[in-house]
């Protein structure tokens, strides 16, 4: 990689495999919202704390779509009959990536935040050794169980076909060579009721020391690297 923009992708890629949370903005004419990004494995109770606190979405957690695969994960729109799945009029993509809510089974409510760290961790270490074909689903059923409190998210085979947060923290965590697996929060504003700005949020990076990354400047660069 070379350029100022390639150096952030490279800073990016150290921070993620560190464990240290990085700042995404996707696109201003897609979602136009910044996740707060960690690597899965990197997860801790305390961190789970301050997603809830200082970023307030939804904790999610992202793997890959071999991962996905091989665990058996569909979407989630896919498997419920109901028309509240038809996603025709869906405004910022053409899909969800959403796919199951679960909980380890060795957690008791799923809820709580030493919970949810035992079920992301897991998560973490089972979308790794699933991506190269060395856990199963029939393995993933017995260690988990669905509705839970970790909604998983399934990317896309790659940016070419879609280009959420999700897949740019796949992206990331592959150019890391990390487990294809992040934790995902939308950064909310607590005054006005929507998304952080894009403004405010590199104002939240640079006082908490933290990188902010944009996603065209994320595409471009793994796009150049995979050319060489």
């Amino acid at each position: 990689m070379d350029g100022k923009n390639d150096d952030i992708v490279e800073r990016a890629i150290v921070a993620l495999s560190k464990g240290e949370p990085i700042l995404i903005h996707d696109f201003e004419d897609r979602e136009n919202e910044t996740d707060l990004v960690i690597a899965a494995s990197k997860i801790t109770h305390t961190l789970i704390a301050r997603f809830r606190n200082e970023a307030g979405g939804l904790i999610c957690v992202a793997i890959s779509d071999g991962a996905a695969k091989s665990l058996g994960l569909p979407f989630l729109s896919d498997i419920i009959d109901h028309p509240l799945t038809d996603s025709s009029d869906l405004k910022y993509d053409t899909r969800s990536a959403f796919s199951l809510p679960v909980n380890h089974r060795d957690t008791y409510t799923g809820i709580t935040d030493i919970d949810r760290e035992i079920t992301i961790k897991r998560l973490s270490e089972v979308a790794c050794s699933a991506e190269i074909g060395e856990y199963t689903a029939e393995q993933f059923v017995k260690e988990f169980r669905s509705p839970g409190h970790v909604q998983i998210l399934r990317s896309a085979s790659s940016l070419k076909e879609r280009r959420g947060h999700t897949e740019l923290g796949i992206a990331l965590a592959k150019a890391a060579e990390i487990e294809p697996a992040v934790v995902l929060c939308e950064m909310l504003d607590d005054e006005n009721g929507k998304a952080s700005s894009k403004e405010d949020m590199q104002k939240y990076a640079e006082k908490n020391g933290l990188l902010f990354i944009e996603g065209k400047v994320l595409v471009e660069a793994l796009e150049r690297e995979t050319k060489k």
